[in-house]
């Protein structure tokens, strides 16, 4: 039997138009969960932003960190030089520290980016975030709230406190953060802070720039990201619940 370099198969591959490429990391999606992924899309396929999609106020949690470390950095050495200065990477353990928020969005407005201190459990989420930010944002009528299947979102005191308010909640797949536009402005948002001219070094200024950077994001930009719930739809159609490229 002839055997085959592996530097023949990549030519081949090559020839196929087969390039390497960083895999995408995406939730591991059961087949349960791609079932009830499926089942939402067909559900809310026929919603339109007039009707339904500009009512809905979308929120979600998200963690950013001092110092991020990118596995994916290279350098060029020679063999003795593995722990020569300019051939490591110097990461802060734990990224350094970091800071968690909440924020909320809707096709007309956002609400405050409000920080989470500790651990966020159902009191903290009721007293701290829902009844002094997501209320204001449903004074008008016909407001439905989204929000994940998180432990503190899902906790007997949050509901009883979303139906003594009489909030209306929109069901939610797990696994499904593709389904959510919020999450493009936390890519977003990183972005911004780390292209900052002041790169911030301590949790406080990077809670500050964050929130400079959350309210200077144009609003154009949060409505292109809820007109595409449609197309988010048809995507989870198109693969039958499964990733999409969103």
């Amino acid at each position: 039997m002839r055997r085959i370099s592996g530097q023949t198969v990549r030519n081949r591959l090559h020839d196929a138009g087969l390039t390497a490429r960083m895999p995408y990391r995406g939730p591991v999606l059961t087949s349960r969960h791609r079932q009830a992924r499926l089942q939402w899309a067909q559900t809310h396929r026929h919603w339109t932003l007039r009707n339904n999609w500009q009512h809905v106020i979308f929120s979600d949690e998200s963690r950013f960190m001092l110092s991020r470390h990118d596995r994916r950095r290279i350098v060029y050495r020679r063999v003795n030089e593995r722990y020569h200065p300019n051939c490591v990477d110097e990461a802060p353990p734990h990224g350094g520290g970091g800071v968690m928020v909440w924020g909320a969005i809707s096709h007309t407005r956002r609400s405050a980016l409000v920080r989470v201190e500790g651990t966020l459990n159902a009191r903290r989420y009721v007293d701290n975030i829902l009844e002094p930010h997501l209320l204001p944002l449903l004074a008008d009528p016909g407001g439905v709230f989204q929000q994940d299947n998180a432990r503190p979102h899902t906790a007997r005191l949050t509901m009883d406190f979303l139906d003594l308010h009489n909030v209306n909640t929109l069901p939610w797949p797990s696994m499904s953060p593709d389904l959510n536009p919020i999450e493009h402005l936390w890519d977003e948002l990183d972005r911004r802070v780390r292209a900052r001219a002041r790169t911030p070094t301590t949790q406080n200024e990077l809670f500050e720039a964050l929130q400079e950077e959350w309210n200077n994001i144009p609003l154009q930009r949060v409505q292109a990201l809820t007109i595409s719930m449609p197309r988010r739809c048809q995507a989870v159609n198109a693969s039958r619940g499964g990733h999409t490229r969103y």
